[in-house]
């Protein structure tokens, strides 16, 4: 049961933002059913990839899915998801947590100002939006492989400020964008034994519902309530990362 309340939460949480979810899972694990840290990267990254083919269907119903976007963001984080997984044990996460909180504060500080922005204002990136969403993809699916996060985080700031998108067609690019990668992430985890099997029914079922619910919510907030709902979540998010 608790484990169905953590994935409806996260599932409802992660689809209304675009970002998978694995914010809320991994603290929600380690924190109330006590699961170990790697484990909890492990069995969040499972509940992401639902969050993202449910999430996305959600978003796709409303128009607000660029698949072309959304393939070129997955092309890279394909390959990153991977290398991100098996990098778990090796790296120091906690200096990659702090610098990556700084890196959100920024995007969160920016993003009201977006349609300030010269190349917004014109009409987006132009030719640079590929190179643009082929790095957003890379950074995005390695984090998410690393930390157990959705790589929304990373994917729909460079959507909405990189190229220019609107909000909520860059949360549904988002979460179709991480689907593949998402997958990838959570069978090099279960791999390495890092996904706990018992709570992933629970979290299934919870995250099912909730984001196919939240991705509705989503669709019905104007685009600059939800953005600025976006920079306060990811205010809140770096100061966790910061403290960590």
């Amino acid at each position: 049961m608790m484990a169905f309340i953590i994935g409806f939460l996260a599932g409802g949480f992660g689809s209304l933002v675009g970002l998978g979810g694995g914010v809320l899972i991994v603290p929600l694990l380690t924190g109330v059913l006590k699961v170990d840290q790697h484990q909890a990267h492990g069995t969040s990254i499972v509940a992401v990839a639902l969050t993202a083919i449910v999430g996305s269907v959600a978003y796709a119903l409303g128009g607000e899915v660029d698949w072309g976007a959304a393939l070129l963001l997955a092309v890279t984080a394909m390959v990153a998801a991977r290398l991100g997984a098996k990098s778990t044990k090796r790296l120091r996460a906690r200096v990659l947590r702090r610098v990556f909180g700084l890196f959100l504060l920024l995007v969160a500080f920016v993003l009201p100002f977006k349609n300030r922005l010269p190349h917004v204002a014109a009409g987006g990136a132009g030719v640079y939006s590929a190179l643009i969403l082929l790095l957003a993809g890379a950074l995005a699916g390695f984090l998410s492989g690393l930390l157990g996060i959705g790589g929304g985080t990373v994917m729909v700031p460079a959507l909405v400020l990189g190229a220019g998108l609107p909000q909520h067609l860059a949360q549904g690019t988002s979460l179709a964008a991480m689907v593949l990668p998402s997958l990838i992430g959570a069978y090099t985890h279960l791999q390495h034994g890092n996904v706990r099997l018992d709570l992933v029914p629970g979290l299934l079922l919870g995250v099912a519902l909730g984001a196919f619910l939240g991705g509705q919510v989503a669709l019905g907030i104007p685009e600059e309530t939800l953005r600025l709902i976006f920079a306060v979540i990811l205010v809140g998010m770096a100061i966790r990362y910061l403290r960590s």
